[in-house]
């Protein structure tokens, strides 16, 4: 297990070096092995395309926040979301540019509309969260994630990350206060 464990973050680092500076349509099984001198064997026993192995990366990046999270917790996940993504923001936008079947943004969707719909499931005070509201939340929240991220001049999550809960608050108090006129 050590053994494959250090493979796959060899052929991670690989990916994640060639997308500093190749767009990832333009990169080759061939080159992510021939950039950490394995062979393509290697390369297919552990994933089955580059497009597996770049969500990897990302489960990789954010298993910590995935397995023990709470709805407490919420704000603290997204600042570490931000954070990594903010570190890695060559990696990410390269890869948040990528789109349809198996990318990654569809990978985030399929990881996060569970923990999603587990977080609303107290705000709403209902068994399960209506699939409108996940899909209006995580479009929201991705849009904006990619967004930021692929901002040439994109600014460090101590400074997005107020705007991103402020802008949240200032539209719930403007609906609210509509509603109640």
């Amino acid at each position: 297990m050590a053994d494959s464990n250090i493979t796959k973050r060899a052929l991670a680092n690989a990916l994640k070096t060639l997308m500093q500076t190749t767009a990832f349509a333009k990169i080759s099984v061939a080159d992510i092995c021939e950039k950490c001198d394995m062979n393509r064997k290697s390369f297919y026993y552990h994933f089955q395309d580059k497009y597996e192995l770049m969500n990897w990366i990302f489960d990789m990046e954010f298993i910590g926040l995935i397995e023990k999270g709470t709805p407490d917790q919420s704000v603290k996940e997204l600042t570490t979301l931000f954070r990594i993504l903010y570190d890695n923001r060559a990696f990410y936008r390269n890869a948040l540019s990528v789109q349809g079947q198996n990318s990654l943004s569809e990978h985030i969707r399929e990881i996060a509309a569970p923990i999603l719909q587990d977080r609303m499931r107290d705000a709403l005070a209902e068994e399960t969260a209506p699939d409108f509201y996940i899909t209006f939340f995580l479009d929201a929240l991705l849009g904006a994630i990619i967004r930021w991220i692929r901002d040439e001049n994109c600014e460090p999550p101590e400074e997005f990350i107020p705007h991103f809960f402020s802008c949240i608050l200032a539209t719930a108090k403007y609906i609210l206060k509509k509603y109640d006129d």
